[in-house]
């Protein structure tokens, strides 16, 4: 992608392989209403080209936060009329992020509280340094999640936890969330990133309609009851049986060598 972000860093790892940054280090990167716009935009450009890029890994700058959570400080004195308006950026910003049909992996370096932590469970799945520390605490400030952490947190780790962590508001550990469901991955701080990035230009290598459309039908399966996910998940098959790649995946696997997947 080629456009510039005030509050992200993107960078070209090849591939098709994207490194996506949350880049307000100053403030933890906390999210602000420019961020939430930056991500509408980014997630919005992915969606109407899904070809240009394979995978995205996301992370926060610095190695202390991922992402601590809305700006308190923008939202002190905002009007009920000013802090609706801003969520509506937020709510519009994580329906773009849930809708990417690219798979999002998190790289969770740093303590990832209330929005932060809702970020990172918009990610198909992710990582997170052994450091890392997860919250929800929006009812110790007299609101609760709101950009679909009521929603993705019981969905990752079961109605009751999810119950127990969002109404205490507590603060949780990697290793918890790991064994919770929450983390596919814990990783040395210093290992976390190179770990995402090899998973990541693992899924880049793979064929890139199919790795979308097995996203789709998992995603969207899930909500459904299991005969209509069966249905879903044919329609999606099909999509791929006159594709070029469906046929070079074939002829590679049949001449043993490594296939060259073009996304068409």
């Amino acid at each position: 992608m080629s456009r510039e972000y005030e509050t992200l860093q993107v960078e070209d790892l090849g591939d098709g392989l994207l490194l996506l940054t949350l880049n307000r280090p100053s403030v933890a990167n906390a999210l602000n209403t420019q961020m939430a716009r930056d991500l509408l935009a980014f997630f919005d450009d992915a969606s109407a080209a899904p070809n240009r890029q394979r995978c995205i890994v996301l992370t926060g700058a610095g190695d202390k936060a991922f992402c601590a959570g809305g700006d308190l400080k923008e939202r002190l004195g905002m009007s009920d009329e000013a802090w609706q308006d801003q969520h509506l950026i937020f709510e519009r910003m994580v329906r773009a992020f849930m809708a990417c049909p690219v798979p999002v992996i998190g790289a969770v370096n740093g303590a990832a509280y209330g929005g932060g932590c809702e970020l990172a469970l918009c990610c198909d799945f992710a990582y997170a340094a052994d450091t890392a520390r997860f919250a929800l605490t929006e009812v110790t400030l007299g609101i609760m999640p709101g950009v679909a952490g009521t929603q993705n947190l019981p969905r990752a780790v079961g109605e009751r936890r999810a119950k127990e962590l969002i109404l205490t508001g507590r603060a949780f550990s990697a290793g918890e969330a790991y064994a919770w469901g929450m983390l596919n991955r814990v990783c040395a701080p210093a290992a976390l990133r190179s770990e995402a990035i090899e998973t990541g230009r693992r899924i880049a290598g793979n064929a890139p309609i199919a790795v979308r459309q097995a996203k789709h039908a998992i995603h969207f399966g899930l909500q459904m009851d299991l005969a209509s996910g069966m249905m879903l998940e044919i329609e999606a098959y099909n999509r791929m049986v006159p594709t070029e790649d469906r046929r070079e995946g074939v002829r590679a696997f049949n001449e043993k060598r490594k296939p060259q997947f073009k996304g068409r």
